[in-house]
């Protein structure tokens, strides 16, 4: 499956090649897929390893069910922020430089 972002700046970039030169729409494009796809990397490995540190946790010890579950959820919180502010870098590079 081909991320919007992706396949706008592939449609911007056939469609500059027919009039003999690239724009800079495909660039911007292409630019923000690139940073979606790196911001999501590492809030990704982050939210999977922490959940899976936590489950074992629960595993271990599950009477800290509540100070686990806490902090878990806020350390979801964190690492979904920077997710967030890598899409509003991408929407505000396709859609305001």
């Amino acid at each position: 499956m081909v991320p919007p972002a992706v396949e706008a700046g592939r449609v911007a970039l056939q469609e500059a090649a027919g009039g003999g030169g690239i724009t800079d729409d495909g660039f911007k494009f292409i630019a923000a897929a690139i940073v979606m796809g790196l911001g999501a990397l590492g809030p990704g490995l982050g939210i999977g390893n922490l959940v899976g540190r936590a489950m074992d946790a629960l595993g271990r010890n599950p009477d800290a069910q509540p100070v686990i579950q806490t902090n878990m959820i806020l350390g979801l919180a964190f690492a979904e922020a920077i997710g967030i502010y890598c899409l509003v870098v991408a929407i505000m590079i396709g859609f305001v430089f």
